[in-house]
C-alpha cells in the first residue's frame, strides 16, 4: 500500500513496487489521479487497485485499509508517503513567528497526523500477516534548520520519532518501521515551475552531481520492503546526494 500514491514520488514508488511483483494499492486524496496509477499497472499485467483517501481523515485512512485487505487478502508493507505540497501550503510555511496557526495545524494533521493514522492501521493489519515493513517518507528537512518551513520540518522531524517508537514497540513482533529522508527530489511539478536558479542553488549545497529523481527514492522503498532489507529497523535513510551527512 501506498498512502499518497498518486504524483511524483508516489507514482513511480507504486511502479516500481509492482515492477518487483507486489500487488500494489495506490490511496491519494486526488482520486483521479490515484486510479491512472492503478491502471497503468494493470494495463502492464500488474495487479493494482486506487482508493480515494484522506491521510488527514481517521475513518477515510481506516476505509483504505479495509478496502485493501479484503481486496487483496492482507497487507505485507505500507508506505506512508502522502504530504501537502502545493504551492500555498508551501508558501505560507514562512517563520515561527508570522504563518498563520491555522496553516500550522494543517501541515501536521496532514504530514504528521495522517502518518500516526497510517501507522494505528498498519499495525495490526501487518500483525495479522505474521509481519512486515512500514516505511515512511520524511525529509532532509529534519535535520537541516532552514529559515523557513518550519511546520513541515517538525512534522518530518516527528515521523522520525514515530519510526523509532514502532520499530521499538513492535519489531519483535517481525514489524520493521524504516524512513527515507529525501533531498529536493525534480518531481514533474517541480521540473514544471522552472525554478532553474532554485534547482542550480540545492545542486550546490549537495555532494552529488545531480539532484534527485523520483526513482532514486522508490528504490530505495522497494529496498526496504523487500526481504533483503530485514535487519534494517528504526532507522531513517537519507537519500540526498549527501545533503546531509550522519
Amino acid at each position: 500500500m501506498v498512502a499518497g500514491g498518486a504524483g511524483g514520488i508516489g507514482t513511480v514508488t507504486c511502479r516500481r513496487l509492482a515492477s518487483e511483483g507486489a500487488a500494489v494499492v495506490v490511496g491519494d486524496l486526488n482520486a483521479g489521479g490515484a486510479s491512472a496509477v492503478a491502471d497503468s499497472i494493470t494495463a502492464e499485467g500488474g495487479r493494482a487497485l486506487a482508493v480515494h483517501t484522506d491521510i488527514a481523515d481517521e475513518s477515510s485512512v481506516g476505509e483504505l485499509f479495509r478496502r485493501a485487505t479484503e481486496h487483496f487478502g492482507g497487507i505485507d508493507g505500507v508506505h506512508a508517503n502522502a504530504a501537502d505540497l502545493s504551492p500555498a501550503t508551501i508558501g505560507g510555511d514562512t517563520d515561527a513567528v508570522s504563518m498563520q496557526l491555522d496553516l500550522f495545524d494543517h501541515i501536521l494533521a496532514v504530514n504528521l497526523r495522517g502518518h500516526f493514522l497510517c501507522t494505528r492501521s498498519a499495525v495490526p493489519a501487518l500483525l495479522a500477516r505474521g509481519g512486515g515493513s512500514l516505511v515512511y517518507t520524511a525529509s532532509a528537512a529534519a535535520f537541516l534548520g532552514e529559515p523557513a518551513r518550519p511546520a513541515y520540518a517538525i512534522a518530518k522531524a516527528g515521523v522520525c520519532a514515530l519510526v523509532r517508537h514502532v520499530a521499538t514497540k513492535w519489531g519483535r513482533d517481525r514489524i520493521r518501521a524504516n524512513a527515507v529522508a529525501p533531498g529536493l527530489v525534480v518531481t514533474p511539478m517541480i521540473a514544471a515551475a522552472g525554478a532553474e536558479e532554485i534547482l542550480a542553488r540545492s545542486l550546490r549545497h549537495t555532494r552529488s552531481w545531480r539532484l534527485g529523481e523520483p526513482a532514486d527514492i522508490g528504490a530505495m522503498v522497494a529496498h526496504l520492503m523487500s526481504d533483503e532489507a530485514q535487519w534494517i529497523n528504526g532507522q531513517v535513510i537519507s537519500v540526498d546526494g549527501g545533503t546531509v551527512l550522519h
